[in-house]
């Protein structure tokens, strides 16, 4: 916590203001509209899972449709669209960014028409805080006229040629789980320069109730609203965003340095007029033995590493899923090693960690 979340907590107790919506629900929501600027609106909702299943059905995306998502992400990028009876279509990464691939998007786009078969969407997500190739997916979202849906959910105070991650899909979600860059223990939001977006948002994750002095329904709605208490905590979390993004750079800063001697590792640099929050700071070696025995010899040491997302063309639930890769995630995921990037970590706890990595590779 930054120091004035209770302040905001304790007003909702104090006016009486438990319930969901509220000041501090209109207020977060107006934080994170000024952060990212771009005249977006925003609706705090009750996780970034949750605003991703909002998306794909302002979308348009229902039983039976192709939503193509991103392979190298965490599996809520792609639990939304079994919600909705929708198949995922996987793409894989390219090396830059880690992030989707635009060869084998258009690929999955080509085959997708070939087959009678347009996909509905497009997720496309900013992973580990990187963002991804922003430039090449719009142009292809805008040659065969398919909608965006970014998941920004680990990129909140990152940015592409100064503009803020949220807001380059039609529709951007943000996360605010107790492991992200600012939480507000749990939450989300659902972000889109189009307001119509967004007020279809907020009655559907108000129950969709219609407009009359009696609960009537013509739409099936969700629960999906933050509480003002909780928009508390986010209207806190906020103030020391940059904070926190520093914090964050010059954890991965001090890794690069401290790890600099070593050819076996190899960190994700930042292309032109990419600025990246380093929500994780990960490394690369040279194979799946190298990254193990360092992360058992953190183990050891009581340090917690893991390895990056496997991608969900190989996860269980989704083997029979269509598939778009070439090996870069896999070799991503038997490679690579998520280090300790909490944003209050001690110098002696970073010197820890490099020193435990040097005694491996010495």
């Amino acid at each position: 916590m930054g120091g004035t979340e209770q302040n905001y907590v304790n007003e909702a107790f104090d006016t009486n203001w438990i319930a969901p919506l509220g000041p501090n629900v209109n207020a977060f929501e107006k934080a994170i509209k000024d952060e990212l600027g771009n005249a977006v609106h925003v609706a705090a909702l009750s996780s970034g899972t949750a605003a991703i299943h909002l998306g794909l059905e302002l979308l348009g995306v229902g039983k039976g449709d192709d939503v193509i998502c991103q392979s190298f992400t965490f599996s809520a990028s792609a639990n939304p669209i079994s919600y909705l009876g929708a198949e995922p279509v996987f793409v894989d990464s390219e090396t830059d960014t880690w992030n989707i691939s635009p060869k084998l998007l258009r690929k999955a786009i080509e085959s997708g028409i070939k087959e009678g078969k347009k996909p509905k969407a497009i997720i496309a997500v900013h992973l580990y805080g990187m963002p991804y190739k922003v430039a090449e997916i719009r142009a292809l979202a805008d040659e065969f006229e398919i909608p965006i849906l970014e998941d920004s959910a680990e990129a909140l105070g990152s940015y592409f040629n100064n503009n803020a991650c949220g807001t380059f899909g039609d529709i951007g979600v943000l996360s605010f789980n107790g492991n992200k860059i600012i939480t507000t223990s749990g939450g989300g939001a659902l972000v889109s320069k189009n307001k119509n977006y967004i007020e279809r948002a907020i009655f559907l994750a108000t129950q969709a109730r219609d407009d009359a002095p009696h609960y009537q329904h013509s739409n099936i709605g969700y629960n999906y609203r933050m509480s003002n208490v909780l928009a508390g905590i986010g209207r806190g979390q906020m103030e020391v965003l940059k904070n926190r993004v520093n914090a964050r750079r010059a954890n991965h800063q001090f890794y690069m340095e401290s790890l600099d001697q070593f050819k076996e590792i190899k960190f994700l640099s930042e292309p032109e007029g990419y600025f990246s929050n380093r929500w994780l700071s990960c490394i690369l070696t040279p194979s799946y033995e190298i990254r193990e025995k360092l992360r058992l010899a953190l183990l050891e040491v009581n340090v917690e590493s893991r390895p990056l997302w496997k991608p969900l063309h190989l996860q269980p639930i989704f083997k029979t899923s269509k598939q778009f890769v070439d090996g870069t995630s896999a070799s991503l995921f038997e490679r690579g090693l998520c280090l300790p990037s909490g944003s209050n970590l001690l110098n002696e706890e970073l010197e820890r960690v490099v020193t435990t990595i040097k005694n491996v590779l010495s």
